[in-house]
């Protein structure tokens, strides 16, 4: 007492002080009730009943007070402490308050199962209802005889406040009986009864059952009487009923029992009961259940097995020795027989951790191995004290270091791998210096020259070696057993191109003709000589420039440019060889009429519809001699006496039977970039096709993934960069990765079978093409237009996107705000007040200068509806105009309509009608009316006006509407552009709009 009495004394005004020790003198302090942590007393003041309630805590060194005196502490506090300090001096303690009073009691009624509680003032012996509250006895209204109230009932009050009319209702319940225990003033039904705060409720029960135990869950047996408010009767004491803390399954099958065979014993000892007694008391009436043993220390057992080339390794936490227990995903599973371990949780730790700490392994988790991973582990396992169970680990022995002979005769090719010391054979010739390699001589008694490599014991396939290496492994398996090194920096240096030519071979082991130049690499690589029969194909490895010059009509020599005069020999040459060729020329540079000179025998040509009457022109201008047939129309046939046969790929998908039954000397396929897509229907019907020779001629060999590269050349040479998944694996996957030595192999590998020139390096002599950026300012309308757009889509679809949603939902918002960009009548919905836009005020003002000043104007639109918004434009300003797209019959015409000088000097066109094939040089001016994010699509549609035959400078015009989504999409062009130019060199996907590009150009719109 002596510190909360000192800390009043500090607190109080002297004043107050000096009004306590003026209470206190006159006792007229008194205990109302003593607790554990707390002492309550009364201070009787003048005004009668109205005695503050001074509570301390002294161990806390706080006190409370029920006056309203702002002072605090107030002298009713300062009384307290000073009566308590002076009768402790004294020896004495201070008077308890009420003696000779009354005293409140509470009475329970059982209401048709329902417990309600009343209370009442008993004096005398006699119980009188209490009317009104404690709080109001204590402000000075009287409510019946002179009684006192404690602490508790002033708690048990606040209780019954919250539900003065059902006080004792469930949700009170717990509350109300923990303030009624110890008071001993409770009646039930007229008897007195205790009251404790312990619940009670389930219970579960373990009795026998043929072949195993059932558990119960019931009632607790020892309950009388429940009532409906959760309140339970037992021995004459009142329990509030304990919370159920089962689940519904528990609840649903316990009370019937839930049967435990003799299998499940251990299971319900270590596991099931433990739990439930968390929760409920529990009982076992059974004699059944195992008995735990205790002291049985959990220990690692390891199961190695062999899989494939490697181990599968599964380690398990067990105790005893056999096991009878494991630990199954955190559980105890008992293995039959024997005493139920009991599971020492510090133990199964350490052995974890050694497990780790040993061999980097966890308990029941299988690890496969590689053959290298599994050498290494093998080693390992010798020096461990864990129970190891399986020997196949004693197979991953190293044996030694393997090395290669290679045997190359014409076109065989073979290829042995053994380990050092052990004897090839023969006489070795060749690269003696090379560590790993022998170039093995032909005359090798013990060389196989099949397929496979000959050899027992110390061998290894080729295809295991080189499968081995691709996947990253260090070691192989030996055909005899063990494994043996790789020749690592051996297989760096031609591992890759082993396996092209390996994968090339038939299955006498010779080599695919379109592989021989990799041949002739491969022994140049060796520094041996080729044989004799690959030397013919040497030009093909020495920049082309030993091809020898090709046989054609003298007419055509002064027509030829060089760089065309050099396709052609080119062409020629690998036409002679029966190779195919694929010619990537700039857009242009004269494809057509190199792929002319160079087609022998009847021959198909297969090239889109806009350019069918294109090609006939071109042959009749400089091939007359020629029989020409259009495959095309209603009525059409093939004729067996056409030495061309010319048609589209719509046709040679829809007639595939037809032409694929043909055998053909020559097919050329033109803008084969419609065959990029493998899986097309167009690119199944041309693979079909029976050539002796193929020719492949596209401006665009790779707009979007290097499997269009692949179906292109699969058509020209089957099998030359393996199949398509081969191909993904091996080259697509790396270079998409940015691994620049794939990307110089495959160079190197469709080098002899590719030719591409650039309008810069042969053609410097066409006028210059200018480049023009034209801002345009949205209006006012236009802005609201566009900014209701984005707002409506961009948010929502940026959000869905970063979370790996769809991208058409972005792909449309894309479209949307493009559309804005352009015209408000292109959004769905919306319609221009005006009827033009910024953009076509734009177009029209350059276009009127233009054709004011005799120039000729190409305008292309991804959109025929913007096409369509050009038109009255150009009525109302009286320039004449043509127009081209997909619904465009005579396509032919339409071209020759403009490219003579008579014709309109405008021509509409759309990209993908008007953007390939087509020769359109009467024009000076390209207008690109909305941008595109692939640059070669763009690039293609200039190169209609730009190419050979154009005199004058050609001005490239790009409408871009300003703070759009349309700026965004011209900063992609300098990064699409240096993949697209270095597509055929290190780099995959120059066009395909990415997720990530998708969402910088949504943030930025």
């Amino acid at each position: 007492m002596q510190l909360i009495f000192e800390a009043v004394q500090e607190a109080c005004p002297r004043a107050v002080w000096s009004r306590g020790v003026t209470l206190a003198r006159t006792d007229a302090v008194s205990v109302e009730e003593r607790r554990a942590q707390s002492i309550t007393l009364r201070v009787e003041t003048k005004q009668g009943l109205n005695a503050p309630q001074v509570t301390l805590h002294p161990s806390d060194e706080d006190w409370e007070c029920s006056c309203a005196t702002p002072e605090d502490p107030c002298d009713h506090v300062a009384a307290s402490v000073i009566a308590l300090r002076r009768a402790q001096k004294a020896g004495e303690e201070l008077p308890t308050q009420g003696d000779g009073m009354g005293r409140v009691v509470y009475e329970l009624e059982d209401r048709s199962g329902h417990l309600r509680l009343t209370r009442a003032i008993e004096f005398k012996g006699e119980r009188i209802p209490l009317k009104g509250s404690l709080t109001a006895a204590a402000a000075g209204h009287r409510i019946g005889p002179d009684f006192v109230a404690t602490p508790s009932d002033f708690a048990i009050e606040r209780v019954m406040a919250n539900r003065p009319t059902d006080s004792a209702s469930r949700p009170n319940v717990a509350n109300l009986l923990d303030k009624l225990a110890g008071t001993e003033r409770v009646f039930l039904d007229g008897q007195p009864i205790k009251v404790e705060s312990e619940p009670m409720g389930l219970t579960g029960r373990v009795v026998d059952a043929p072949g195993g135990v059932r558990l119960f869950v019931e009632q607790d047996r020892r309950i009388e009487r429940a009532f409906r408010n959760g309140l339970v009767l037992t021995n004459d004491t009142l329990h509030p009923l304990a919370p159920n803390k089962l689940n519904g399954r528990e609840l649903a099958d316990l009370p019937r029992g839930r049967f435990y065979s003799d299998d499940d014993l251990a299971v319900l000892v270590t596991e099931i009961i433990p739990d439930l007694e968390e929760r409920i008391p529990l009982t076992v009436e059974t004699e059944k259940l195992p008995t735990a043993r205790h002291g049985e220390r959990p220990r690692i057992r390891i199961e190695v097995k062999r899989e494939g080339l490697g181990l599968s390794v599964l380690p398990t936490l067990v105790y005893g020795n056999p096991p009878v227990a494991r630990i199954d995903a955190g559980r105890l599973v008992h293995l039959g027989g024997g005493e139920v371990p009991i599971r020492i949780e510090a133990g199964e730790n350490e052995a974890i951790s050694r497990l780790r700490s040993e061999l980097g392994l966890r308990p029941g988790v299988t690890t496969r191995l590689s053959a290298s991973d599994a050498i290494v582990f093998a080693a390992r396992l010798e020096h461990t004290t864990m129970e190891i169970v399986g020997a196949s680990y004693r197979d991953f022995q190293l044996r030694g270091d393997l090395s290669a002979a290679i045997q190359i005769d014409d076109d065989l090719l073979s290829v042995n791998f053994r380990i050092d010391g052990s004897p090839h054979g023969g006489d070795s010739v060749g690269a003696a210096d090379d560590p790993g390699f022998d170039l093995m001589s032909t005359d090798d008694p013990l060389h196989e020259t099949g397929p496979h490599s000959g050899g027992h014991g110390a061998t290894a396939q080729p295809e295991s070696v080189l499968r081995a290496w691709s996947r990253g492994e260090s070691v192989v398996a030996l055909d005899g057993g063990g494994f043996a090194k790789l020749p690592e920096d051996w297989l760096t240096r031609f591992g890759d191109r082993i396996a092209d030519l390996l994968a090339a071979r038939d299955p006498r082991g010779r080599v695919a003709r379109h592989a021989l130049p990799d041949l002739a690499l491969l022994c140049q690589d060796l520094d041996e000589p080729p044989p004799p029969s690959l030397e013919g194909l040497r030009p093909l490895l020495d920049g082309f420039d030993g091809i020898p010059r090709a046989e054609i009509d003298a007419d055509l020599e002064d027509v030829l440019r060089p760089y065309q005069r050099q396709g052609v020999d080119w062409l020629v040459f690998l036409r002679r060889a029966g190779l195919g060729a694929l010619l990537a020329d700039d857009m242009g540079l004269g494809k057509t009429i190199q792929a002319l000179c160079a087609i022998e025998g009847r021959t198909l040509v297969v090239a889109p519809t806009s350019v069918l009457h294109g090609w006939i022109r071109e042959i009749e201008r400089f091939r007359p001699h020629l029989g020409v047939e259009l495959y095309h129309g209603a009525g059409r046939r093939l004729d067996p006496k056409a030495e061309v046969t010319i048609t589209s790929y719509a046709l040679l998908r829809q007639d595939v039977e037809s032409l694929t039954a043909v055998h053909w000397d020559c097919v050329v396929l033109d803008e084969a970039q419609a065959i990029k897509n493998p899986e097309s229907q167009i690119a199944r019907a041309a693979h079909r096709l029976d050539a002796r020779a193929r020719f492949a001629l596209t401006g665009t060999p790779v707009e979007n993934r290097l499997d269009e590269l692949w179906s292109q050349l699969h058509f020209l040479n089957p099998g030359l960069l393996g199949g398509r998944t081969d191909f993904r694996d091996r080259y697509s996957r790396p270079i998409g990765d940015g691994d620049g030595e794939v990307a110089h192999r495959l160079r190197q590998r469709i080098r002899p079978f590719l030719l591409r020139r650039l309008k810069a390096e042969v053609a410097p002599e066409l006028p210059p093409l200018t480049e023009i950026v034209l801002d345009c300012e949205l209006s006012t309308e236009e802005r609201s237009v566009y900014d209701s757009v984005r707002a409506a889509t961009v948010r929502d679809v940026v959000e869905r996107l970063r979370a790996g949603g769809n991208v058409l939902a972005a792909l449309e918002a894309l479209l949307r705000l493009r559309q804005a960009s352009c015209h408000p009548s292109l959004v769905p919905g919306q319609a221009s007040e005006t009827g033009s836009s910024s953009k076509l005020e734009t177009l029209f003002a350059r276009l009127e200068e233009a054709v004011a000043d005799g120039h000729k104007a190409l305008v292309f639109s991804q959109w025929t509806s913007f096409l369509d918004l050009v038109e009255p434009g150009l009525r109302e300003r009286e320039i004449d105009w043509l127009r081209l797209d997909g619904s465009t019959r005579d396509r032919g015409a339409v071209v020759e309509g403009f490219q003579s000088d008579e014709g309109p000097p405008v021509m509409l066109l759309s990209l993908r009608a008007g953007g390939t094939g087509l020769n359109l040089t009467a024009a000076d001016h390209v207008f690109l009316l909305d941008p595109w994010w692939n640059p070669a699509v763009e690039q293609q549609a200039a190169d209609r006006a730009h190419r050979i035959g154009q005199e004058r400078p050609v001005a490239l015009h790009r409408l871009i509407a300003r703070n759009t989504v349309e700026e965004g999409i011209l900063k992609l062009h300098a990064r699409k552009r240096a993949l697209a130019d270095a597509a055929l060199e290190e780099a995959d996907g120059s066009s395909r709009l990415s997720r990530d590009e998708l969402v910088e150009l949504l943030e930025g719109a």
